[in-house]
């Protein structure tokens, strides 16, 4: 389990050279107020920062470093994991990314990717996408489960149910797979080769009594047949070679299509971003004709401008997308092409080493015929040598043989690995075995907020809604209310399930805005409900609300504006 103590930060957005430093686990219940622009919901953008190097909202990290100090932008956080306590440090200008353990700093030989990888993987072992479905619901920047893709959606799972090592350990048992696959032919092909040359060399053996010199010249006849085979297998590699040099100039822009195509994907998902918000708009001009934060009334002809704007905004953002979609495919076949040349690259490698082999036999062949030919001039012949030959040759095949049979044991144990890491295995199983856990949790949820429907996600977490007179909805269908009712059931429940693994447990829970705009009294009232029944938790609650909320709190912080500064206010 992650238990957070302390974040501070300074120089961080509108924080000045003052530190601001919050206890994280001081109180179970903690309300965050301030003004707008008073540096509330600055406490996740550091938080998540300092965790893995990408703000909650979306702001570039040159934007990050207060305007008026201009440097020295740095947060720190203190969590212990288990019996160990770690410090991470994080800032910019200088740029700094260090991990403390029990007060050591941990070694930074490594790059800052691979630095990054540790802190994820091996001390906090979630990822940024995992961290905010069960420690952060916020009204910006943030993905609900329910709007993310399927293979997304079941990432999350995996690393919240950990069975995400499952699946690296799949990668690499297939890594492993591909090249045993690859000896087991090598072997193979060697056999074949030791067994051929037994076969050509007992043959000779059992001739080579008979042998006389009449055979001189049938033996010059062979040498001169294996000579033009050879010149043959000669060309045949040097075409072979051209054809390989053709092949590789081809691969020559690989990179810069893989390159491409990861531009295109980028932009993609920025494009699908902003169509996403202005959808958003569109529909709070449509539904609001007051402001529900200033509660003054918008003009309708404002609204119907603004609407046509957005309306058309989108319009050319989903033609973008269209474009944006065919250039993509392109690229993609262009990469595909590749890789079958990729392809076709390494089957002529082996082609050659095949031919090579050949020849190295055909070489070694036609020196053997040589020595026949002076033995036979010379009236002499070494049986002894031969058989000598014959049983190293029987030798070794019984080794190549043992060999290969050991090789095809190995990838029948990865074989059988791989489907027990399968879908269809472990992984599948776990995932099969939690499901109906996870919509018995989502519904017990919904109801404690009052919201009676029967939800429930299959095993590749799609998503069924019934009201109760069994119509059928999803996630889209309901208002910005009951969504926000289902995001918190969802959150409540994998918060559940971690502590049942073990896994992404913390003892942290950070709420922004969720008060101020779809969640109704009602609403707040049944939140409070399940929030009084968690154990060991630090729940933060950021709120415009204070006046009315202040009952429901052991702990206020608030944050004010001070001669351009953020600082926190004595309460």
């Amino acid at each position: 389990m992650i238990i957070f103590k302390k974040i501070r930060y300074k120089n961080f957005l509108s924080t000045g050279n003052t530190p601001i430093e919050i206890d994280l686990g001081k109180s179970p219940t903690t309300l965050i107020i301030g003004q707008n622009g008073s540096g509330k919901s600055t406490l996740l953008d550091a938080l998540c920062w300092a965790l893995f190097n990408k703000p909650f909202r979306i702001i570039k990290k040159e934007q990050m470093i207060n305007t008026i100090n201009s440097s020295d932008c740095e947060v720190e956080i203190e969590f212990d994991v288990g019996t160990k306590q770690y410090r991470v440090k994080r800032s910019v200008k200088p740029n700094l990314f260090e991990i403390y353990e029990d007060g050591s700093l941990l070694n930074q030989n490594a790059s800052s990717i691979d630095y990054q990888k540790y802190l994820e993987q091996n001390i906090m072992k979630l990822n940024y996408r995992s961290f905010i479905q069960v420690v952060i619901l916020g009204s910006s920047s943030y993905e609900p489960f329910m709007k993310m893709k399927a293979r997304y959606r079941r990432d999350v799972v995996e690393e919240i149910l950990d069975v995400k090592v499952f699946t690296q350990m799949d990668l690499i048992l297939r890594d492993q797979q591909g090249q045993l696959s690859k000896e087991v032919l090598e072997m193979r092909h060697k056999c074949d080769l030791i067994q051929t040359k037994y076969d050509t060399e007992m043959k000779h053996f059992n001739s080579l009594s008979e042998l006389n010199t009449n055979d001189i010249d049938d033996k010059k006849l062979q040498l001169e047949k294996h000579n033009k085979a050879k010149q043959e297998y000669t060309t045949k590699i040097e075409n072979l070679n051209k054809s390989i040099e053709e092949y590789k100039i081809e691969l020559e822009g690989k990179e810069e299509a893989d390159n491409k195509l990861k531009q295109l994907l980028k932009l993609e998902t920025k494009i699908e971003q902003n169509l996403d918000t202005h959808n958003k708009s569109i529909k709070f001009f449509a539904e609001n004709d007051t402001c529900p934060v200033c509660t003054q009334s918008i003009d309708r002809s404002f609204r119907e401008q603004k609407g046509e704007q957005l309306h058309k905004k989108c319009a050319e953002l989903e033609t973008g997308i269209k474009k944006l979609t065919g250039e993509i495919n392109k690229v993609e076949d262009k990469i595909n092409h590749f890789g079958a040349i990729s392809k076709k690259l390494s089957d002529l490698y082996v082609d050659i080493a095949k031919v090579n082999t050949s020849l190295e036999e055909l070489n070694n062949y036609s020196d053997r015929i040589h020595e026949e030919i002076l033995q036979l001039e010379n009236k002499q012949t070494d049986s002894k040598q031969i058989a000598t030959d014959l049983q190293q040759l029987k030798e070794q095949l019984e080794t190549v043989k043992i060999e290969t049979d050991k090789i095809i044991n190995q990838k029948k144990y990865v074989d059988v690995l791989r489907e027990v890491l399968s879908d269809k295995g472990a992984r599948g199983h776990i995932i099969k075995k939690y499901v109906p856990i996870i919509n018995n949790l989502i519904n017990q949820y919904l109801q404690a907020m009052d919201f009676f429907v029967s939800f429930h996600l299959d095993e590749e977490f799609n998503e069924t809604v019934k009201s109760r007179h069994r119509d059928t909805f999803n996630y889209n269908s309901f208002s910005e209310g009951e969504k926000l009712r289902i995001d918190l059931a969802l959150l409540f429940t994998w918060r559940t399930i971690a502590k049942m693994k073990n896994s992404v447990n913390t003892n942290l829970l950070i709420l922004d805005e969720i008060f101020d705009s779809s969640l109704d009294q009602q609403g707040t009232d049944d939140f409070f409900k399940i929030v009084n029944k968690l154990k060991n938790e630090n729940v933060f609650i950021i709120s415009h609300k204070g006046d009315i909320l202040f009952d429901k709190f052991t702990n206020i912080i608030k944050f004010e504006k001070y001669q351009n500064f953020t600082r926190l206010q004595n309460t």
